[in-house]
């Protein structure tokens, strides 16, 4: 018997990923036409049928890593929560959101922040996802208990970057 009280798994409800992703210079492997944190997210829809929404700010961070880091740094500083691009207002058809971001200065974007703060998290299944170099989860499972109350967030999943191509089983295994 599993937690949803038969043998029906996340992988059966119907799904939503909520990602933030970005290209062009990386730390680890130069520049990239895809960002790591999009590769993922679908895996994820590849395995589980998942619908996809990508966080995109209206000014979007620095083509250059160094430069990139130092605007997510000014933004954590100010507490800011930048424009989007779009905004996805309703997550009512979905039971379980998969949530994904680089880890930025040791959490998500500040741009993650400004869009699952306005969602309605009550009784929603979550699953947290990061691609980083190093950091790991950060402290964007502790960030997503805070921002998504009345959710259950299940076991989370950290993906080296460098390592997303060779990562699909990986997230298979963590989805069943």
């Amino acid at each position: 018997m599993s937690i949803f009280g038969s043998k029906e798994s996340v992988k059966d409800k119907k799904s939503l990923v909520i990602y933030f992703s970005r290209a062009d210079e990386n730390y680890a492997v130069g520049n990239i036409e895809k960002g790591n944190t999009e590769v993922i997210a679908e895996y994820i829809q590849d395995i589980t049928g998942a619908d996809l929404f990508k966080v995109e700010p209206a000014k979007p961070f620095s083509k250059n890593y160094r430069e990139c880091c130092r605007e997510a740094m000014e933004e954590q500083r100010q507490n800011a929560r930048p424009v989007l691009k779009k905004y996805l207002e309703d997550i009512s058809n979905y039971e379980v959101i998969y949530i994904g971001a680089p880890i930025y200065c040791g959490t998500m974007p500040m741009c993650m922040f400004t869009q699952l703060e306005k969602l309605d998290f009550a009784g929603k299944i979550i699953k947290v996802f990061t691609t980083h170099e190093g950091s790991g989860l950060g402290n964007v499972v502790s960030d997503v208990k805070k921002i998504c109350r009345g959710a259950k967030v299940l076991d989370s999943l950290a993906i080296r970057g460098s390592m997303v191509y060779e990562s699909k089983e990986k997230v298979k295994d963590w989805i069943k």
